[in-house]
């Protein structure tokens, strides 16, 4: 078996089609039908593998004589070439000879005609020009003449019912208006054909409505060329809209809806969502049938359709808009999945709208090129564009339609745009939505929280962290479903402010109350190996609970980043797809439709922030793709991008300060306690002065010189504090401590973030390779348990000490010399053991070193002292120095 196509058959007709697969479709169904009646019952894919293989062989050779013609025709090029010059120089030359020779020749022909002869030429010429004239005139009196018995024999023939006659006749005498143009009759002329067309289309409108619903095809179009000759083409095309959307108006303004308005009196049936899809299943039903009647009656089918989609669209009652707000209206914060649900079925039913039209358009273009379509040429609009990729085949004298200019490829899309025009505010206003949905989740999340035990708490953060992970997942499908990534800026900003509400409501439940019983008897071994440090079970169980709330918040922080990937991926992927919109605008969009792709580029969701957004990402992408790239060979740490969350990790860390500082308040109480009554000791105001020297007599004995030992209370603070390490020892390793060491207080954040950045360093060194397949940023480094020891020892002493100087010492009433002597003793005792646990606090040596002036030495530092030596007027105060 042959194809019936040789080379230059094929090459032909290959340059008739838009793309090549439409081409090798259509050759092959030309075979297999020319073979239909031989064959049967062959098999198949026999045949069509049959046919490939000459298709193909036949191509190679198309190829071969194109690549050889091209040879050629490069040969002949470069042959003429370098003659071209003097061609073109010798060509000017005999143009200026000929020119001056013509010169010659009528100047000689001017001298040899007689004046005579002359006269008589143009005295002919006039008179050609009066009888031009005369001829003229005589046609327009002839078409004014007629004008006397136009209304007479337009309303004969409107009475015989010969409606084509009386069109023809008022579109012959329409022409002839310009005749009586700015002249008194004209506009006498001018209202008499307007109430003739109008007779004419009374008379025609019942019979046209008629046809247009028995659909009958040949009537109408015999109709619709009435209407053309006495230009009222737009009133036909209204009455057959009109006539065809009655239907599906009818089935949406009389509905009954469960959650939208419903007319009066109607009992609610169904909701919005379901009964949009039956509505769009009629609908499409409708263009389906109209896809055959319209290129029977119309000459643009396609604009034809697209004005009846329009007109049923701008014809709903109520409004499609109106419609979505009492949807937005009736499910409050929980409208979005809604309107997600109610978008993608209108894409959907789009969609299946533009297959028809392709389809239409695909069927138009084959008639025009067999040579079997109507009469009425097709509209350039419809013609299918000749792909660029063709024109190396071009041939001289073919003639193809050209590829359309932009502004005629937008055409016909008017229904796209006013399709999806009611969802644009609702997309617009995408990320209030967002939050309202992610506010609403939340409440449900954490409603019910407050019947949970305090011991349980921690376990239901970690519960709960999984709900809300789950619920932001299903956000980033909700914004590429509802705006196709245009509205990334609001979901970012919607999950954070969620990240951070979540949170925010654990870190407001963070307590230092009483626990119940139940928490008490948790941990009762604790208090055994520790009872030595005046721990009670209640500040057992809120250790206990504070330590547990603080690994929860540390895995709370691993779920954020874990979920922050997921949304840098999804950024990702969206910045793809804009990319490769802006690099091919014609043939990919971003959003099933093309009226929505560019409804979505021109709103305010197109933004600076948007592109910014997206740039961001996706070079932060790449420049961890190079990195990858390059540590293969040479070890490359990879360092983390911005945070996208960037509120939700602040909230992250203040839910770990308040656990912190809850939890040093429960490592502190039995020290605090102890202090409580340190500013009201009686050795404040004991009398006498240590430092004064006694006078001796014969009979006294010597005795040695002593300094003061320190308090009893300050004895058992520092026992309290050696004991400290201990505890440590013990709890070291849990990784609760070591989270968010930068977030305790009277920490060294940036000596601490350099400690950080060295140990991740030194442990990326001894690695080998680096995996190529993880999708995850480098986690930091974790800190050895020594380090956690002393970093949390160093708070825990800084925020003693600053309890102690800013509300213990200033709290005392009066210090005497020998209360300031003991003061002295118990701050440097202080300060001597806060040292062991490498703890430095300048301000408690100051109160030493003030406390041990003597009361003209204090007077003296006062009077030359400013105003801004804080311990210095406290010092003051309590001795009673005056300036």
């Amino acid at each position: 078996m042959t194809l019936p196509l040789s080379t230059t058959e094929a090459v032909s007709s290959l340059e008739q089609y838009s793309d090549v697969v439409s081409w090798i479709n259509d050759t092959l169904d030309t075979s297999e039908e020319g073979n239909e009646a031989n064959f049967p019952a062959s098999t198949e894919l026999t045949e069509l593998d049959e046919r490939i293989t000459q298709l193909l062989a036949t191509l190679d050779i198309a190829c071969e004589d194109t690549s050889s013609q091209l040879e050629r025709t490069i040969d002949d090029v470069s042959r003429s070439v370098p003659r071209l010059t003097y061609d073109l120089h010798f060509m000017k030359d005999s143009a200026m000879t000929l020119q001056v020779s013509l010169e010659k020749v009528l100047q000689k022909s001017k001298e040899v005609v007689p004046d005579s002869t002359s006269a008589a030429l143009e005295h002919l010429r006039h008179l050609d020009m009066i009888k031009e004239r005369m001829e003229a005139t005589r046609d327009a009196l002839k078409e004014a003449e007629s004008w006397s018995s136009l209304e007479l024999e337009v309303t004969s023939l409107l009475g015989e019912r010969n409606y084509a006659k009386a069109a023809e006749r008022l579109s012959e005498a329409s022409r002839s208006m310009i005749v009586f143009h700015n002249t008194p009759e004209y506009e006498p002329r001018r209202a008499l054909m307007v109430n003739l067309q109008n007779q004419l289309e009374a008379s025609l409108s019942s019979a046209l409505v008629a046809a247009i619903n028995s659909q009958d095809v040949a009537l109408c179009r015999n109709y619709f060329s009435i209407f053309s000759h006495i230009q009222r083409e737009s009133e036909f095309r209204n009455y057959y809209n009109a006539s065809r959307r009655e239907s599906i108006v009818s089935l949406w303004n009389g509905v009954s809806l469960v959650d939208c308005e419903s007319p009066p009196c109607a009992t609610p049936s169904e909701p919005f969502t379901e009964f949009l899809s039956r509505f769009y299943a009629a609908f499409l039903s409708l263009i389906n049938s109209e896809r055959v009647s319209i290129p029977a009656i119309f000459p643009d089918p396609a604009l034809t359709l697209s004005a009846l989609i329009s007109s049923i669209l701008s014809s709903l009652q109520p409004t499609f808009s109106q419609r979505l707000s009492s949807l937005s209206s009736h499910y409050g914060e929980a409208t979005l999945p809604q309107l997600i649900t109610a978008l993608q079925v209108t894409e959907e039913f789009a969609a299946s709208v533009d297959k028809v039209v392709d389809k239409l358009n695909n069927a138009l273009s084959s008639s025009a090129l067999d040579g079997t379509g109507p009469d009425t040429p097709l509209n350039p609009r419809s013609q299918r564009r000749r792909s660029i990729r063709m024109s190396i085949s071009w041939r001289a004298g073919a003639s193809l339609p050209s590829a359309p200019s932009k502004a005629l490829f937008a055409d016909g899309m008017e229904w796209n745009q006013e399709l999806f025009q009611p969802f644009l505010d609702f997309q617009t206003d995408y990320g209030l939505l967002e939050r309202r949905f992610l506010d609403s989740a939340l409440h449900k999340i954490i409603s019910g929280d407050e019947k949970i035990p305090d011991a349980d708490r921690p376990r239901l953060l970690r519960e709960k962290v999984v709900e809300v992970a789950a619920v932001a997942e299903e956000s980033l499908t909700r914004c590429t479903a509802f705006t196709h990534g245009y509205g990334s800026v609001g979901l970012v900003l919607a999950l954070d402010n969620f990240f951070q509400s979540f949170i925010d409501v654990w870190t407001a439940d963070i307590r230092l109350e009483t626990r119940n019983s139940a928490s008490q008897s948790k941990h009762p071994s604790s208090s055994d190996d520790f009872s030595d440090m005046d721990y009670s079970p209640q500040d057992w169980s809120d250790f206990q609970l504070l330590l547990h709330l603080l690994s929860s918040a540390r895995v709370v922080y691993e779920r954020l980043l874990a979920f922050e990937g997921k949304l840098r991926s999804s950024l990702v992927q969206t910045a793809i797809r804009f990319r490769l919109a802006s690099d091919d605008p014609f043939n990919s969009f971003i959003a099933p439709s093309r009226g929505e792709s560019q409804q979505l580029e021109q709103s305010t969701l197109n933004s600076a922030d948007l592109h910014s957004l997206l740039t961001s990402v996706e070079a932060d992408k790449q420049s961890r793709d190079s990195t990858l790239q390059s540590s293969r060979h040479i070890q490359i740490p990879v360092s983390a991008p911005e945070p996208l969350l960037v509120e939700g990790r602040k909230a992250v860390f203040t839910f770990a300060n308040s656990c912190q500082v809850a939890l040093q308040g429960t490592i502190l109480s039995p020290l605090h306690k102890h202090l409580a009554l340190y500013p009201s000791l009686p050795l404040w105001n004991a009398p006498g002065d240590p430092k004064t020297k006694h006078t001796m007599t014969t009979n006294d004995l010597q005795m040695p010189y002593f300094s003061l030992s320190p308090s009893d209370t300050v004895q058992r603070v520092a026992e309290g504090l050696l004991n400290l390490p201990r505890l440590f020892e013990v709890y070291a390793d849990d990784d609760a401590l070591a989270f968010s060491l930068h977030t305790l207080p009277h920490v060294d954040t940036e000596a601490l973030k350099g400690l950080t950045e060295q140990i991740s360093s030194e442990a990326f060194s001894q690695s080998t390779h680096v995996r190529r397949s993880s999708l995850s940023w480098a986690k930091p480094a974790s800190l050895d348990a020594d380090t956690v020891s002393s970093t949390w020892l160093s708070s825990l002493g800084h925020s003693l000490l600053e309890h102690f100087t800013t509300t213990i010492l200033p709290s005392i009433p009066f210090l005497s010399p020998a209360g300031a002597a003991q003061l002295t003793s118990d701050v440097e005792y202080l300060s001597n053991i806060v040292r062991a646990i490498n703890v430095e606090f300048p301000e408690l040596d100051r109160w030493r070193e003030l406390t041990a002036l003597d009361d003209e030495e204090g007077k003296q530092r006062l009077s030359d002292a400013g105003d801004d030596d804080y311990v210095l007027k406290l010092v003051a105060r309590l001795r009673r120095w005056e300036r």
